[in-house]
């Protein structure tokens, strides 16, 4: 925990407590958040932690109404090739519980190691044979994973 000038930090669970009866109940709170802007020339992740193999893939086209959601807007499937590729992943229950990601990417061509049983799911580096090609990569506030959640990713990537 942190003491700076009459508050409490706790980092961990994000609790700031006032120390110092004499500060004010309000108080303006401003911080700046330690995520790198993604290089352009990035071809690898920093800080790989492990990798989980897509759940979906599939061609849509933009729409405020659709029922694919991403945080860069709704979109919806199509069986026409478009330029714009859905894909969604979700981690299970165990897939880097205890790990803190602080990158996503999406990588193609990936090919794991032949002691790696059939329908494994997630990978770790050590599970890889060829760590194939980053597509896309984007920078992310700590997530730190547990046992009990099942964090879900979709990304649109347009060709």
């Amino acid at each position: 925990m942190d003491v700076t000038k009459g508050f409490e930090l706790d980092s961990q669970i994000g609790v700031l407590t006032r120390m110092d009866s004499s500060i004010p109940s309000t108080v303006t709170i401003t911080y700046t958040t330690g995520t790198p802007a993604e290089a352009l020339q990035a071809l690898t992740l920093l800080h790989e932690v492990g990798r989980k193999a897509v759940d979906e893939v599939t061609f849509c086209v933009g729409d405020e109404n659709g029922l694919l959601a991403t945080p860069t807007g709704r979109f919806t499937a199509t069986d026409t090739p478009t330029n714009q590729l859905y894909v969604h992943a979700t981690f299970d229950f165990e897939d880097a519980a205890n790990e803190t990601i602080r990158e996503l990417g999406i990588l193609m061509g990936t090919e794991v190691a032949d002691s790696c049983p059939p329908g494994q799911r997630y990978f770790v580096p050590s599970d890889l044979k060829n760590p194939g090609i980053l597509l896309v990569l984007e920078n992310t506030v700590p997530l730190i994973r547990t046992a009990a959640t099942r964090e879900a990713f979709s990304f649109v990537i347009t060709l």
